[in-house]
């Protein structure tokens, strides 16, 4: 897909990152997740997000990720699919390459490995991600990964094909600096844990739509969501809100790891062969499946 192509999709509704199932053995289960990516692609998705963080991009061999993006290109229709990419900068580039020849539509970048970086490191990490490929980027503004709204702007005078802004830092501050100063050279995309949580805040900070891990297991609650805030419908964002999301918290913030767990035990419960969660994440206890059990019964597919 072109970059223009792909920024245009991006900002075209709401997006999602299917989680990555693994068999008993251990190895990715292309049979269980192109079952359930071509259910998701059943809903009006703008992207989704093949090996990002709902996916455990982190726990994946980088020789995994082209099969993964392989598999959810060939059930996902016209939904365009976006390859998680990451770590130090000679991994991440064979990453965004390998991704790229399997056929994804695009790179999200994900905050590179351990340790801290300067501006003009990070700097020189995202341009060489992007002048590896021809498809688009979007960079992942997150823990250790903080661009600066200068550095960005030096990026997009480099990079063609940098067309995403995904924010995970929770600094509004920043992230309006960001809005204001590089305009609709970008698409803007809320990437906080939960992002429902934080949607309302990022829309009045100039981000158009945000990134759904929820969109796994109750799709069409996800969709009601987005939809409801982006008409202004206040009142039933508050409702949904008490009803499903808020519950939710509580069951996340039960243990580190859970945003990704979680969201794994949701799609179980739907009836998709998930499998666990690699370590170091664990999953949840018996007593949580039952709590998210009870919390998606309305929404059961």
């Amino acid at each position: 897909m072109d970059p223009i192509d792909l920024k245009t999709s991006l900002g075209s509704g709401l997006l999602s990152f299917p989680v990555t199932p693994f068999g008993a053995d251990g190895a990715f289960n292309r049979a269980s997740y192109e079952e359930h990516v071509g259910w998701l692609s059943q809903y009006p998705a703008a992207t989704l997000f093949a090996a990002g963080g709902t996916g455990e991009f982190f726990s994946l061999k980088p020789d995994e990720i082209p099969e993964i993006v392989s598999a959810a290109k060939s059930v996902s229709g016209d939904i365009p699919i976006v390859s998680g990419c990451g770590y130090g900068t000679e991994i991440a580039v064979d990453i965004a390459r390998a991704a790229e020849k399997a056929g994804a539509d695009g790179i999200l970048l994900i905050p590179h490995y351990l340790i801290d970086a300067p501006q003009e490191g990070l700097y020189a990490h995202v341009k060489k991600v992007c002048q590896s490929v021809g498809i688009g980027v979007m960079v992942y503004n997150r823990d250790n990964s903080i661009l600066q709204a200068d550095t960005l702007a030096r990026l997009c005078d480099e990079c063609p094909n940098l067309v995403g802004f995904k924010d995970g830092s929770g600094d509004i501050g920043l992230v309006r600096q960001v809005t204001a100063k590089m305009g609709d050279r970008l698409m803007y995309l809320g990437g906080m844990p939960t992002a429902e949580l934080f949607a309302e805040a990022y829309l009045g900070a100039g981000f158009t739509t945000y990134s759904s891990a929820v969109f796994n297991f109750v799709p069409g609650l996800a969709i009601d969501f987005y939809d409801s805030l982006r008409a202004g419908k206040t009142d039933r964002c508050t409702q949904i809100l008490n009803d499903f999301f808020y519950p939710f918290m509580e069951i996340r913030n039960r243990s580190k790891g859970y945003a990704v767990s979680a969201i794994k035990a949701g799609v179980k419960l739907q009836g998709f062969d998930t499998g666990p969660v690699r370590s170091p994440l664990t999953d949840l206890t018996p007593e949580e499946v039952e709590m998210m059990a009870k919390l998606i019964a309305p929404y059961k597919r």
